[in-house]
């Protein structure tokens, strides 16, 4: 019975060195076999058992004094890891596993759905799939490929005619960069940047003895996932102090090396979006392409060669697009909102506004629509669990590492369930060993 207590104490003893920090900003259970030391190492968790189990063996201060002995006189003889679970182990699995145990009392809610409907709304109207600079470039090769004729100037020499076209100034805006032309200050842009080899998304990782290492994920269980992600992360216009990377839930979705990067990929998916969403509503919409065809058919070029008025027309109804995309996007970053489906009440750009988008940007959206957190949910939906699932632990090490007394912390030595045997010998020569599983959730 002795040794059964003080195997339990042993045990329980080794639980409660829980990384603190990691418990503080995470709400995770974890032995960290480093003890804020180089060299992490399972086994120095061996000698932490030995430690307490040797400890709770001895003879009382008194005892020691008196040279009073137990009967039986016990001693701890041997302690040996015989399995170990650590976070990492099964892509992630026991890191799941203690997430789900956290977000246990969160109902799967309003928010869920949501995001469930938007993504749903999205993908039904092709707006994940229909690459409309891709068809802008294809309109674009008919104009190239078109013989211009040629004129003789007021020299006397030879010269093509010009095709003028408006939508030119319009599509030599993108050689700026998409965020450039969404975010009026770059410097409020966070510089952050990490290197990604050093982390669990790409580093090779210790792995556990197999203990307790599986988690199948149900549905729900992957939006409590996200749930969590979104209650312990940053984005951008809601940066946090203590993160490294600041656009935390943007790395999620990408996982790139710098905060810019994984931003400009986030403007990138949202240009995507946005201008198929507003290309559905402007081919639709009779009226501005009549506008649109009353621009092309203005200009001179066309009277020599028609049959350019045709793709000069789409070619100004997809500078059309992209300047209201840029336009959407602007409003987003600012804090604004944007309809998922553009409809005559929420286009902004006039067709003459358009030729000159850059100076009628504001980020003024209506009351309805979406922000830029609601578009990034959805993107976020749309990611491979298993990435985001990688990538968070990615997060989750870096920032522990940046506390004092961690620098050396790694999750895949970190501790979730072990089996220890103690083995346990009497001055009479008798021995005893006694094998133990414990965990957070056992």
């Amino acid at each position: 019975m002795k040794a059964e207590c003080v195997a339990d104490i042993a045990m329980n003893s080794v639980l409660s060195e829980y990384n603190r920090e990691l418990f503080d900003q995470y709400s995770l259970l974890f032995v960290d076999c480093s003890y804020g030391r180089p060299n992490p190492s399972v086994v120095n968790t061996r000698e932490h058992l030995r430690y307490y189990a040797g400890k709770n063996f001895e003879r009382s201060t008194i005892g020691g004094l008196s040279n009073a002995q137990t009967m039986t006189a016990m001693n701890c003889k041997d302690v040996n890891l015989t399995g170990y679970s650590v976070a990492t182990d099964n892509e992630g699995a026991v890191f799941c596993r203690q997430i789900l145990a956290y977000m246990a009392a969160e109902p799967v809610g309003g928010a869920f759905t949501d995001v469930m409907d938007n993504a749903g709304r999205l993908k039904s109207a092709g707006l994940d799939t229909t690459d409309v600079e891709q068809m802008a470039s294809e309109n674009q090769k008919r104009i190239d490929e078109t013989r211009l004729p040629e004129i003789e100037n007021d020299e006397g020499e030879k010269e093509t005619v010009s095709i003028g076209n408006p939508a030119d100034a319009v599509n030599a805006q993108k050689a700026v960069g998409i965020l450039n032309l969404a975010i009026d200050d770059r410097n409020s842009i966070s510089g952050a940047a990490v290197n990604t080899q050093l982390l669990p998304s790409k580093r090779k990782l210790e792995k556990g003895t197999g203990l307790d290492d599986t988690e199948k994920l149900s549905v729900s269980e992957k939006l409590l996932l996200d749930e969590y992600f979104y209650e312990k992360c940053s984005r951008y216009g809601n940066e946090l102090d203590k993160a490294i990377l600041k656009y935390q839930l943007e790395y999620l979705a990408y996982g790139e090396d710098s905060d810019y990067k994984n931003l400009e990929k986030m403007a990138q998916e949202l240009l995507f979006w946005r201008e198929a969403s507003n290309m559905l509503y402007l081919f639709g919409c009779q009226e501005k392409i009549s506008q649109a065809e009353a621009l092309a058919g203005a200009l001179s070029v066309i009277l020599m060669v028609p049959e350019l008025m045709e793709p000069i027309k789409y070619s100004i109804l997809f500078a059309w697009t992209f300047a209201e995309s840029v336009a959407d996007l602007h409003t987003l970053f600012g804090g604004g909102k944007i309809p998922l489906l553009k409809d005559d009440a929420s286009w902004k750009l006039s067709i003459g506004s358009m030729l000159s988008f850059r100076s009628n940007l504001n980020s003024e959206g209506g009351e309805e629509g979406l922000d830029y957190k609601d578009y990034l949910r959805m993107k976020l939906f749309m990611t491979d669990t298993g990435k985001k699932v990688s990538r968070m632990m990615d997060i989750v090490e870096m920032d522990i590492r940046n506390t004092k007394g961690n620098e050396y912390f790694r999750l895949d030595y970190c501790l979730d369930v072990l089996r220890a045997e103690f083995v346990v010998g009497t001055r009479y020569g008798y021995e005893a060993s006694i094998e133990r599983t414990y965990g957070y959730e056992y």
